[in-house]
């Protein structure tokens, strides 16, 4: 029997005022709490001096630095660890899937043993493997391992040559972005004509070269403006450069690794679900097979990629948070931990923290959301 709709709206107004109360005992017990510690309320604390120093960073900071600057420190090293980590788990997932899809058996094999081993390992676990059996191995810098001329690797990270000037990486960085803009936007419109005409342009493979050719001309510009700063021994530690420290290292290994066995599943199964009549069609239509797989099968299997794909990205991003395991400054060890323990304002510091990882979490969700309804779009045509 139908519920009338006077008893639907009463059940929902008593679970609604439910959790009204449920929360506004929740925060007066706490403002209470707080009267009886002493400890103020609000985000003044947030103008603090920081008081101690960050190993990593990629924003201007030091120990003088507010409170206020050490979140943005460990969000901006939070979002590059997750974004780094993102482009080689799904890299890796895409090889590793076209593995397990393999007509060879050895290579069927490589990538179930990658997946059915990683993804059965405690992510945590795995943080710890990377960080102290393999990168706490390497040896003192004294004795580093030497990469090419210029490029150093021991216990203390990697040594790399970098720019005098900062703003030449950030150059090369908007030249990628516009790069892979233009080069979006150029296949959109080869693949309109391609609606309309029937034929695919000859000028096809320029959208593939646009985010390779901006990036490179920036590199060719600035070479001639820009002083790279090389690494050299001096004393017990090298100088100049950039350096990667390994806690960075560890965390993009352990995290791109472990999501890239999910990423394979993913990708695998959708393309299982695509038709094999698709493929048997487009070979006696005459396409190669990489050309079927490009082309046809992709394209179809994009749609059921895509939503098990945003849980995994997002699961990375919450997931990055454990990198506090092994001293790796991102926001959860800096603000949720050592600013915690220095103001003493715990309400609030939970709070930006939260609100972090949810507006992130939120904003790649609709990204991908958004590019997931015009994915579908063609689809449906």
């Amino acid at each position: 029997m139908n519920k009338s709709p006077a008893k639907k709206w009463l059940i929902q107004g008593l679970f609604f005022l439910v959790l009204v109360a449920v929360f506004a005992f929740a925060g007066h017990n706490v403002s209470m709490q707080l009267k009886v510690r002493g400890i103020s309320s609000g985000f003044d604390f947030l103008q603090n001096q920081a008081g101690f120093g960050i190993a990593f960073h990629l924003i201007p900071y030091s120990e003088t630095s507010s409170l206020g600057r050490v979140f943005l420190v460990g969000a901006v090293n939070t979002l590059f660890v997750s974004i780094i980590s993102i482009v080689f788990a799904s890299v890796i997932g895409l090889i590793i899937a076209l593995f397990r899809m393999s007509p060879l058996p050895v290579l069927r094999a490589i990538g179930a043993t990658y997946v059915e081993t990683l993804r059965n390992i405690p992510l945590l676990l795995q943080f710890f493997v990377w960080y102290f059996a393999v990168l706490r191995q390497l040896p003192m810098p004294l004795e580093s391992w030497r990469i090419g001329k210029s490029i150093y690797l021991n216990i203390r990270g990697l040594y790399l040559p970098f720019p005098e000037d900062a703003a030449a990486v950030w150059m090369v960085i908007a030249a990628l972005i516009v790069g892979l803009t233009l080069g979006h936007v150029a296949r959109a419109l080869a693949r309109g004509q391609r609606v309309r005409s029937g034929r695919t342009p000859l000028w096809n493979w320029v959208p593939f070269t646009l985010p390779l050719l901006f990036p490179v001309l920036a590199l060719l510009y600035l070479r001639s403006r820009v002083t790279f700063t090389v690494p050299y021994l001096e004393g017990f530690n090298y100088s100049g450069g950039a350096q990667i420290i390994p806690e960075l290292i560890a965390a993009i290994a352990a995290l791109s690794l472990y999501t890239a066995s999910f990423i394979a599943e993913i990708i695998r199964g959708a393309v299982g679900a695509v038709s094999k009549h698709q493929t048997e069609a487009a070979l006696a239509l005459g396409l190669k097979p990489r050309q079927v797989l490009v082309q046809i099968i992709f394209p179809q299997a994009m749609g059921h990629i895509l939503p098990p794909l945003t849980s995994q990205y997002l699961n990375l991003i919450k997931n990055s948070s454990l990198a506090a395991a092994i001293a790796f400054p991102e926001l959860v060890l800096l603000f949720a931990g050592t600013s915690l323990n220095v103001s003493g304002q715990a309400v609030e510091i939970m709070m930006m923290t939260l609100g972090f990882y949810l507006v992130v979490s939120l904003c790649l969700s609709a990204l991908i959301n958004l590019y997931q309804a015009r994915v579908l779009r063609y689809e449906r045509r």
